[in-house]
């Protein structure tokens, strides 16, 4: 049976039997890309020969990165996505009604073509929403012209930082970042699996806390990303995530109607509460 074998780790790698010969395999201008069907975890996106995300655990990823910063903001108008060529986050944003205009800014427009295709169990019509727009190109020189205050919310759906990524965990981006966010808004990250790259997430709050005046951490589990919890970090200059009540949670995630696989106002309170070997790497406190 063919494989895929991911050795993302030092000392620890993860395999995945695939059902039936690869439905993409090619490089584009920027990496190489692979589409398959695996037996256990469905339809798997890898760039560069790491797994970015599959069909059947995305929403554990996708719903948490979107849904807690929107709904503890209650005011979300402007989303700007850094990646995300796979239109998951996306969909969860533009599942809000309030939400005017979603900039989805990917290098790779090669990616997006592929996983319109390729994911739409993911997707679900996102590119074809009005309220998105797609620009190809480089999110770091993207922020350059946009440090205008424009953006309610910023997610950073960034692989990790190897290629063409490298430049998404500079000190500048956050810079950049900072400069095109409202003052009301926030920014949220993925920075790994915290008990495998607990140096990504201490750099990444030191180079935030530089930035911007609040920052934090909170979790989620996706059994596709090896290593137990992954951290999804987020920053803001007046906003603090984390402190909304679940009550004001639920009433504004019923009022938008919100049909969710992972995410509910109760997973979304419990996510920041940290146990004391993850506050430990940020500095920070036990939930």
């Amino acid at each position: 049976m063919p494989e895929y074998r991911e050795t993302l780790h030092a000392g620890f790698e993860q395999v995945l039997h695939m059902a039936g010969d690869p439905l993409v395999d090619e490089r584009s201008p920027y990496q190489h890309i692979r589409i398959f069907d695996s037996v256990a975890n469905g339809r798997v996106l890898v760039l560069d020969d790491i797994l970015q995300l599959t069909d059947k655990d995305e929403a554990a990823y996708s719903e948490m990165l979107a849904h807690p910063p929107i709904l503890e903001h209650g005011a979300v108008r402007r989303v700007l996505i850094v990646g995300g060529g796979d239109g998951a986050v996306a969909e969860e944003v533009l599942k809000h009604a309030g939400v005017r205009r979603v900039d989805l800014v990917d290098i790779d427009a090669r990616v997006v073509e592929l996983c319109r295709a390729y994911f739409p169990e993911v997707h679900r019509g996102a590119f074809d929403d009005p309220r998105l727009v797609f620009h190809p190109a480089d999110a770091f020189q993207y922020l350059s012209e946009a440090a205008d205050g424009r953006y309610d919310l910023v997610i950073a759906d960034r692989p990790d930082p190897v290629g063409p990524a490298a430049s998404l965990y500079a000190r500048d981006f956050y810079a950049r970042l900072a400069a095109a966010m409202a003052e009301g808004g926030v920014a949220v990250f993925q920075t790994g699996a915290p008990f495998f790259q607990a140096e990504e997430l201490r750099e990444t709050h030191h180079l935030l806390a530089e930035a911007f005046p609040r920052t934090g951490t909170y979790l989620t589990a996706v059994p596709t990303y090896t290593g137990g919890f992954m951290a999804l970090t987020w920053a803001g200059k007046a906003l603090s995530l984390g402190e909304t009540d679940e009550t004001v949670l639920r009433r504004r995630a019923d009022a938008a109607g919100l049909r969710t696989d992972h995410y509910t106002p109760a997973v979304h309170r419990a996510a920041f509460a940290l146990p004391p070997w993850v506050a430990r790497i940020i500095g920070g406190a036990a939930g």
